[in-house]
């Protein structure tokens, strides 16, 4: 569905000024809703709140496409807030895996999740073709397709959610946390988020993903247009995308295995350096293969920050606090992406792809910075030392 939202966006607005407004909602309705699903998962469950979640984006897909077919711009952006709720929810799943596992697992079950979208990122563009000439033999509009295959997948995924998630996850995660107790976590009170963020392996493990999630960002989003004013063909560009989702997604596995066997940290460090190196490759040459190489790396760079920071917050927090928090972190995620694909934009046309870079590369250093900080606190009398 997100491979034609922008041309959906185009052809009902009618302005081409306003096609990337859907995606702005969707991600902006996905910003909002991730803190609202931690607040109110600790108080449904995580089956019947991730349940819910689908269930949103079923009807928010089932909106868009009668906007489709009607034509309507503003009947579509209600839709998508449905479907920006539901992206919020699939994205908290991965914290689902992990509080299910006992710490020595938590990093492999989070890879396994993140692994999962390799099927979605490269699947779901091949069904866009095949799914428009199904709709339009059935005597629908051609981009309709793709918003009815995506609820019929969702609808399928509230299913397997709702009768696969059982028993209820909260309660293996309570059952867990009296098997391995943490003598620095309270399993019978929750502790506020401000308390938690002042925890130094909080701290790490959120500017982990937050950060990544930056220079993945703005690399990414300006690479495909770099590519162009370089007068690359979009077969050039689709090399790229293609290098760089097999390093978002194609070593999840691994990165989960070190995440548990070498450590969180350990990882958090390999993937903040890797982003360096990124950093440092993509403006060097100009030839696709070297740009591709580097978006590989920007995307296995993420990866390591992203599962190594994810199981590193898991293991700082009791069940009572795991939801609200790990929603409060995908809010923060998903807003520092919004404005560094806003910020990208600016740089780049203002001083260059190789300004781009350098900032980037400068990001990336910060989570190397905190983890060091967090590594000379555990070293003093009194500071909790987190694994």
């Amino acid at each position: 569905m997100f491979a034609v939202l922008t041309i959906v966006g185009k052809e009902l607005s009618g302005n081409v000024d306003l096609a990337g407004v859907p995606t702005a909602v969707t991600l902006s309705a996905a910003a909002i809703s991730a803190f609202v699903w931690g607040v109110l998962w600790d108080k449904t469950g995580r089956r019947n709140g991730l349940s819910l979640g689908l269930l949103l984006g079923v009807i928010g897909l089932s909106l868009s496409l009668v906007a489709v077919i009607s034509r309507s711009f503003i009947l579509l952006l209600i839709g998508l807030i449905g479907v920006g709720f539901a992206r919020s929810a699939v994205q908290l799943g991965r914290f689902i895996a992990s509080e299910v596992n006992p710490p020595s697992r938590r990093g492999r079950a989070i890879s396994y999740v993140v692994l999962g979208g390799t099927v979605g990122a490269v699947g779901g563009p091949l069904l866009v073709s095949p799914s428009s000439n199904w709709a339009l033999s059935l005597g629908l509009p051609e981009n309709g397709g793709p918003f009815v295959v995506a609820i019929i997948l969702l609808f399928v995924a509230l299913l397997i959610a709702q009768y696969g998630l059982r028993p209820e996850p909260m309660l293996l995660s309570q059952q867990i946390d009296a098997e391995y107790p943490d003598k620095n976590i309270k399993h019978d009170t929750a502790r506020n988020i401000p308390k938690i963020l002042r925890q130094p392996a909080v701290i790490v493990a959120m500017s982990a993903m937050i950060l990544a999630q930056v220079v993945m960002t703005l690399l990414m989003g300006i690479s495909a247009l770099y590519m162009k004013d370089l007068n690359h063909t979009l077969s050039d560009i689709a090399v790229m995308l293609s290098a760089h989702t097999l390093g978002m997604f194609a070593f999840s596995v691994i990165s989960g295995r070190l995440a548990d066997s070498w450590g969180r940290t350990q990882v958090i460090v390999t993937g903040t350096l890797i982003l360096v190196l990124a950093s440092i490759l993509a403006p060097i040459s100009s030839q696709v293969a070297s740009i591709a190489f580097a978006l590989f790396l920007v995307g296995l760079g993420w990866n390591f920050c992203f599962v190594g920071g994810s199981a590193l917050l898991a293991d700082q927090l009791s069940y009572l606090e795991r939801a609200r928090t790990q929603g409060f972190n995908d809010l923060l995620i998903s807003l520092s992406s919004a404005f560094a694909s806003l910020g990208s934009g600016v740089v780049y046309a203002r001083t260059g792809y190789g300004t781009l870079s350098l900032l980037a590369g400068v990001i990336s250093l910060l989570p190397l910075g905190a983890t060091i900080w967090w590594t000379i606190n555990q070293r003093r009398p009194g500071v909790a030392a987190a694994q």
